[in-house]
Formats: C-alpha cells, sequence, structure tokens
C-alpha cells in the first residue's frame, strides 16, 4: 500500500494530511483557504490520488504559511508513501492546455530536491489568494518529496488559469511518474540501484 499520513503543528498551522497514491481521485479538502482547497481538489482528480486535508492557519495573518506547510505535509506524504520507488516509471512530463494558458511540468523522483518555477502571473492576486503563494506551496513540496521539479507557463494571460493549468499538469506528471511499470519487475529505475 503507496499510502501515508501525516500529521504537521507548528505554532502558524495545524495539519493532518491523508495520501494514497493508487487511488481512486477521492478528496476531502478543508484548508480555510478557499482557492487552495480548489486547486487540490483538482490536483486530487488529475493525479488519481486520493487525498485528505485538514488545515488550521493563522489565516488572520495571511495565506503564506497554510500554502507553504501544507505543500511541505504533501512533500512528506509523497515520500512515504512512493518507499523504496521500486518498479515506477520515475520521468514523466505533460503540457497542459487550460482556455488561453499552456503549462509544461517535468519531473524525476529523483531523490533530489529541485525545482525550477518559472510561472509568472499578471496579477498579485487570485481573489484573496496571493499568486506568489503556488511556488511556495511547489518548493515546500520539493523539499520534502526529494523529487526534481520543472513547471514552466509556455502561454497564458489569466492568473486563476495558469496556476489552475499548474496544479493539473503536475497532478498528471505524478500520475504518470509513480506508476508501476511491469516492464521494470520491481527493479528501482536507476543505475545505482538505489534513488
Amino acid at each position: 500500500m503507496r499510502t501515508s499520513n501525516v500529521q504537521r503543528q507548528t505554532a502558524e498551522t495545524d495539519i493532518s494530511l491523508t495520501l494514497d497514491l493508487d487511488g481512486k481521485g477521492r478528496s476531502e479538502i478543508d484548508t480555510g483557504v478557499g482557492f487552495l482547497d480548489h486547486m487540490l481538489t483538482l490536483f486530487s482528480k488529475h493525479s488519481r490520488f486520493d487525498l485528505k486535508v485538514k488545515c488550521r492557519g493563522d489565516v488572520q495573518v495571511d495565506f503564506h504559511h497554510t500554502a507553504e506547510d501544507i505543500g511541505i505535509a504533501l512533500g512528506q506524504a509523497f515520500l512515504e508513501a512512493i518507499g523504496d520507488k521500486k518498479g515506477i516509471t520515475r520521468y514523466a512530463d505533460t503540457i497542459l492546455p487550460m482556455d488561453e494558458t499552456l503549462i509544461l511540468s517535468a519531473v524525476d523522483i529523483s531523490g533530489r530536491a529541485y525545482l525550477s518555477y518559472d510561472a509568472e502571473c499578471p496579477t498579485a492576486k487570485v481573489g484573496d489568494f496571493d499568486t506568489e503563494l503556488s511556488e511556495e506551496f511547489w518548493q515546500g513540496f520539493v523539499r520534502e518529496a526529494k523529487i526534481t521539479l520543472h513547471i514552466k507557463k509556455l502561454d497564458g494571460r489569466n492568473s486563476h488559469h495558469i496556476i489552475e493549468g499548474i496544479f493539473k499538469s503536475v497532478a498528471r506528471t505524478l500520475r504518470a511518474a509513480t506508476r508501476i511499470d511491469p516492464d521494470l519487475e520491481g527493479e528501482v529505475p536507476s543505475t545505482k540501484g538505489v534513488i
């Protein structure tokens, strides 16, 4: 079972998160941030990961700690759930269109944390959500998941579409990269023998 349960509690957030990499795309999301709830719901749907997130954060300050800490918790859950990485496809990429927006994401489940994020939004906010928090979320995720992730906006003018395209593209890329490749017969996909 490629699953994980993470409890993360700080002075700024209290997070309970459950992840199942072999799920059906079911989600129960309550972050206290409506736009982030929407992004995590569609992330679950497009990755086919089952995801439950409950967060109580200091949203009276702003949404920074909530977005970053959920990214951290999701990364920790991903790292635990992926386990020894035997048999996984490892590499994947997706170019995802959403109206005028076109987002590329590419991943290597490498054991090395690296994020390349080139997806500037034309506005500072989507509703009351700071658009810069998308990068903070993915930085927290990548650091804890120990993956290499490239996100690039190829086109796009609408900030909502850009961020939604990112979450959908990364979801589909992670779905493909975490799938078990029957041709590998349980081998770790690396000449090192470990990832």
